[in-house]
Order: C-alpha cells, then structure tokens, then sequence
C-alpha cells in the first residue's frame, strides 16, 4: 500500500520530479515503485524483519510474538 502511494505521489508531482532530478530518473523511479507494488501484491517480493539482540545469560528479554498470523 505504501508503494502505491508513493507512486500516486510521484504521479501528481511528477514534473516537479522531473525539475529535480531529470526526466529519465523520474520515469525510472515511477517504474520501480509500480512494479514492486504489483510484485508484493502477487506474493513475489517480500520483505523480512529480522529482530536481533544481545542476550543476557543466554535471554534476549525480548518477548515472541505468539499471535503473528501473517496477512494472506
């Protein structure tokens, strides 16, 4: 959802964009941002956050997260 804001943004300020950063840069960004949105969407791209920590005598403190389900 992120991506396609960003890439409705883009598209409303595109010529702003272009003044920045050239037009080539722009279409190439806009692209990107549309493509990966579309490959999150059909399950092609995923991102992974990975939580790491020192642990204190062999506990990290941190708790699990018992009730994750993931969103599909």
């Amino acid at each position: 959802m992120t991506l396609r804001h960003w890439v409705d943004n883009l598209v409303k300020r595109f010529d702003e964009a272009v003044d920045e950063v050239g037009e080539q840069r722009a279409r190439v960004w806009r692209l990107y941002m549309a493509g990966s949105a579309v490959n999150f969407e059909q399950h092609h791209l995923e991102i992974h956050q990975v939580l790491t920590v020192r642990p204190d005598g062999g506990r990290s403190g941190v708790a699990w997260r018992p009730n994750f389900e993931p969103p599909f």
